[in-house]
Formats: C-alpha cells, structure tokens, sequence
C-alpha cells in the first residue's frame, strides 16, 4: 500500500476512535467505518494489520494519559467541603466531592429544587467534562439509606474477600 493511502487510513481511523465511546467500539465496528468513509475495503489482510496497530497505538495513549490523570488526582488534595477556596466545582457548576478516578467523581448538584448526590462517569470534549449516562443520582432520602447501610456492605465485601 502507499504511503498516501496508510496515512489516510490513519487519519479515518484516529478520527474514529476520538469521536468514539471506547466502552462499546470494536476493532471490527472502527474498521467498518472507515471502510464506509473511505469507499475501501479494510478487511484484507495489509489494512486490516493497519487498522489493528492504529487502534492500538490510540489505546495505549490513552492509557498513558488516563494514568497520568489517575496520577494527577492522586496527588491533589481533596476538596475541603466548608472552605470555599479549596472547593471545586465541575463544567456544571456542581460541587465536586471527590474524584473516584480520571473519568468517575461524586458531585453535589440540585436538579428541580432537589439537591441530590451523583456517582457518576465522565467523558471530555471541546476541553469540557461532561456527565454520561452511566452512574447513579441519589436524592437526600435515598442517600440517608445508603450510608446507613454502608458498614452492613464493607462487612459483605469482607466475607466475599475472605472466601477468595
């Protein structure tokens, strides 16, 4: 293959996987979209080894970023709730809590005069967090219940851990 159509290939795919939700894209769904962009046929054997060492490469950036975010949040302290300069507040305006990793954090929002606590994943673009769908909003009631049953859970984990 030439060199134009391996970089054209590259570009299609790396656009691809940045526009992608990476929990529900596959090698072979990245692969169809880029046969369908480019009018080519990437599943023979020197483009679809293309494609393959392309997502590949992609992945482990991200990984190395998402470390270095990991590694990032690590070190920073968490927000103090009380003092205001220390508090942090996401793209939305809710206060965040606390940063369960690079992409999950527990923030304190209202929602139709409600105030409610949301575990929940986010994903970045145009430089902006953004909440998706995956996670869970619980409303002041329904977070009394949970943390009253959070020593009867850690005890559950303890007996699932004791059994491994």
């Amino acid at each position: 293959m030439d060199a134009e159509t391996q970089q054209m290939i590259e570009k299609t795919v790396r656009g691809i996987l940045e526009k992608s939700d990476m929990d529900e894209m596959t090698e072979f769904k990245i692969r169809k979209q880029a046969s369908e962009v480019l009018d080519l046929d990437l599943s023979k054997p020197p483009y679809k080894a293309l494609v393959k060492r392309v997502v590949q490469s992609f992945l482990e950036e991200q990984n190395q970023k998402e470390q270095q975010q990991q590694q990032e949040v690590e070190e920073d302290e968490n927000p103090k709730i009380g003092d205001a300069q220390d508090q942090e507040y996401d793209d939305n305006g809710d206060l965040v809590i606390c940063r369960l990793s690079s992409k999950r954090k527990v923030t304190l929002q209202e929602f139709r005069g409600k105030s409610l606590v949301s575990i929940r994943e986010f994903y970045s673009k145009d430089g902006k967090e953004l909440p998706t769908t995956k996670g869970i909003s619980l409303t002041e009631e329904q977070w009394a219940v949970f943390k009253k049953n959070v020593p009867a859970i850690e005890n559950a984990i303890s007996k699932m851990e004791s059994r491994i």
